[in-house]
């Protein structure tokens, strides 16, 4: 799938700096064996847009360390794993593909800084709401902790940490890691961008958008329901819903970067 072991450094590097972010907070503790406040939730966004499916893979791999080494391994971990991986994909495929909501740019926040910074906002907020949904209804399958209550705490400790974070990380960053020739499209071979038409990807930014928003709410306002019982089941077509626009959608910053280029 990737051009070289570049790909694999950049999983391995993303996964030991969440972790290592991760770790000290643990003691800061907001349910005991599940969450804790997270600043280091600002790294799969940023590091999503940036590094692509590494990112992914590395704040799946990164969380599931922190869940061993901080304690709270258990069987919610399995959800925080699958949570993780996905708030660090969203950025991947919703940057460039909002339609008028996205700045056409590169997200290095000095080229349209104010259109780039609402175009982070939405992505951050899509990111932590799918890592906030996917977790909860997990937990609340297990019969760990109720969806109403944990999907918004997590949503929220994402959010903050994401979007205050995030632009001035970026600003500093990506500039760097462009020169390095380490954005995802420089490691992938070309044939491994995935390609789809406009209004495809633009459908599927938006699905990856309001699908977790509406599962969340949903959830949270079934959870308050006496003797509400079909949460799981939400969960499970929110989850194939939110999956198939994930597949269904394409990458776009390798074509604005090549658009700049020429």
């Amino acid at each position: 799938m990737w051009r070289d072991t570049r790909m694999i450094m950049l999983v391995a590097v993303v996964a030991a700096v969440y972790a290592a972010v991760l770790l000290p907070f643990k003691v800061f503790t907001i349910l005991p064996g599940l969450t804790s406040v997270r600043p280091a939730n600002v790294f799969p966004v940023i590091f999503g847009i940036m590094f692509g499916p590494a990112a992914a893979w590395g704040a799946a791999i990164g969380n599931l360390i922190g869940d061993i080494f901080g304690g709270t391994f258990g069987p919610g971990s399995l959800g925080g794993f699958v949570g993780n991986f996905f708030f660090g994909y969203v950025g991947y495929k919703m940057w460039g593909n909002l339609g008028p909501l996205s700045s056409g740019s590169e997200p290095n926040f000095r080229d349209s800084a104010a259109l780039q910074i609402v175009e982070y906002v939405i992505i951050a907020i899509a990111a932590s709401a799918a890592c906030a949904a996917i977790i909860a209804w997990w937990a609340d399958a297990l019969g760990l902790v109720p969806f109403t209550v944990l999907g918004p705490i997590i949503i929220t400790n994402n959010a903050i940490a994401s979007v205050i974070l995030g632009p001035p990380l970026l600003y500093l960053t990506y500039p760097r890691i462009k020169e390095m020739g380490l954005l995802y499209h420089d490691v992938m071979r070309d044939e491994d961008l995935s390609a789809a038409s406009p209004s495809r990807r633009q459908l599927a930014a938006y699905g990856m958008l309001v699908i977790p928003l509406v599962w969340l709410g949903a959830g949270v306002f079934l959870g308050a329901a006496p003797g509400a019982t079909s949460i799981v089941a939400l969960g499970v077509v929110g989850l194939v819903l939110f999956l198939a626009c994930a597949a269904v959608g394409a990458e776009r910053l390798s074509t604005i970067r090549n658009a700049v280029a020429v």
